[in-house]
């Protein structure tokens, strides 16, 4: 097995916002505000994946091991937590739309640092740049989504959630696409994607000067203090499959990410880059129409459903590697894809069910804080075991695992 390559994950959570109430702007200004902020979400988190199928080229270039690639996640990652937790919720003091600008400005000078600096420096520092950057987006444009609805002539109920799973989950699987496609006929495979996105971000940038602001009522200066992260010692017990659960989907998330590309171009001598990017984006597409197509069912059903799928969908990858079968890997990956998107989602919900109004906030934090354990250490243990174990057998691990892990968690929050 080859290096492996990584993408991105972020999900959009729950926030306590301001109520929206409509402004002088008018309901019409916030109907075509909805829509900008959720391509600009969209387009943001798509373009935080851009990088997944062209690792191969930065390891062929210069030749980066299987841990250096890793760790080059790793920085994004870091990028992200500390954004969610310094910077996030501050759309709450200072109004969304500045913290939607700053957003899509360090996603521009993430771009930036991609096409001038490629050396290892420069993509350690532009992974936290844009990890910076989704930080602070995800919260925020979450609840500005929701206030932007609520302040149009016709609010629908239900709308804005699903604007905002479809463009945080399915972002990320569009962007390796994207960017395989941008990349794959270019002369340049490592400057098209970055230049195409950056060129839309700054049309983005300035779309967003004109969507109108949903918090009206600011509080005065306030001492500064980071999201805290936190959940009563009295739930901990009962927050334990909630933690496990997301653990596990982010797990899964980074693990099918960091095999997809090296497996499409090693095991099966597709040297693609469409090929490699549709592959990475797989189980974020399917996470992002899994929890729309089955949102109508109860929760319980959804997690008898995930338990099923976080079994069935790992083996299929395994399978895959073990029989060079692109096919029932992509099958796995759909159908892993889809359990983690469940479980992450009952994960918030059952979290957010489990304390009160004023500390939700400090305990979806704290789900974050599980979840990027999850999406980082396994990438970063899959790393080192693929450069001194087969590739069957450090996956064959990951697949037992996973399936023991997710299992439990579903079960237990059913039972919950």
């Amino acid at each position: 097995m080859g290096r492996p390559q990584t993408a991105e994950v972020t999900t959009a959570h729950s926030v306590s916002a301001p109520a929206a109430r409509p402004t002088p702007a008018g309901p019409r200004r916030h109907g075509a505000g909805f829509w900008v902020t959720g391509l600009t979400f969209l387009l943001l988190m798509a373009f935080a994946a851009v990088p997944s199928p062209l690792y191969t080229l930065y390891a062929a270039r210069d030749g980066y091991g299987p841990f250096t690639v890793t760790v080059i996640f790793a920085a994004y990652a870091v990028g992200v937590v500390a954004s969610l937790f310094f910077v996030g919720h501050l759309s709450d003091r200072v109004g969304r739309r500045p913290l939607i600008l700053l957003a899509v400005t360090l996603e521009v000078l993430a771009a930036v640092g991609f096409l001038v600096w490629d050396d290892l420096a420069g993509l350690l520092v532009a992974r936290v740049v844009s990890g910076v950057g989704i930080g602070a987006l995800t919260a925020t444009a979450t609840a500005y989504l929701a206030e932007l609805d609520g302040a149009r002539s016709r609010p629908a109920p239900g709308r804005a959630a699903v604007v905002a799973t479809v463009a945080n989950l399915g972002g990320i699987g569009l962007g390796p696409v994207l960017s395989g496609l941008l990349a794959a006929p270019s002369a340049h495979p490592l400057v098209v994607p970055y230049a195409v996105f950056g060129v839309v971000m700054v049309a983005l940038l300035v779309a967003t000067l004109f969507v109108p602001e949903t918090v009206l009522h600011r509080p005065g200066l306030l001492p500064y203090r980071p999201q805290r992260v936190a959940i009563g010692s009295e739930l901990r017990g009962r927050f334990a499959a909630s933690g496990v659960g997301a653990f596990t989907a982010f797990a899964v998330f980074g693990l099918f990410s960091s095999v997809a590309a090296s497996f499409v171009r090693d095991e099966l001598g597709q040297p693609s880059l469409i090929v490699a990017g549709a592959v990475a984006g797989t189980p974020f597409l399917a996470g992002a129409l899994g929890q729309t197509l089955v949102a109508a069912r109860t929760q319980e059903s959804q997690l008898r459903l995930a338990a099923v799928l976080i079994v069935a969908g790992p083996a299929g990858l395994f399978g895959g590697v073990v029989l060079a079968s692109t096919w029932l890997f992509v099958l796995g990956g759909l159908l892993a894809g889809g359990a983690a998107g469940l479980l992450f989602k009952a994960a918030l919900g059952r979290t957010a069910s489990l304390v009160p109004p004023g500390e939700r906030a400090e305990a979806l934090a704290l789900v974050f804080l599980v979840a990027y354990a999850g999406l980082v250490v396994p990438v970063l243990a899959v790393g080192v075991g693929l450069v001194y174990v087969p590739t069957a057998v450090v996956l064959g691990v990951f697949v037992v695992l996973v399936a023991l892990a997710g299992g439990w968690s579903a079960s237990a929050m059913r039972r919950a």
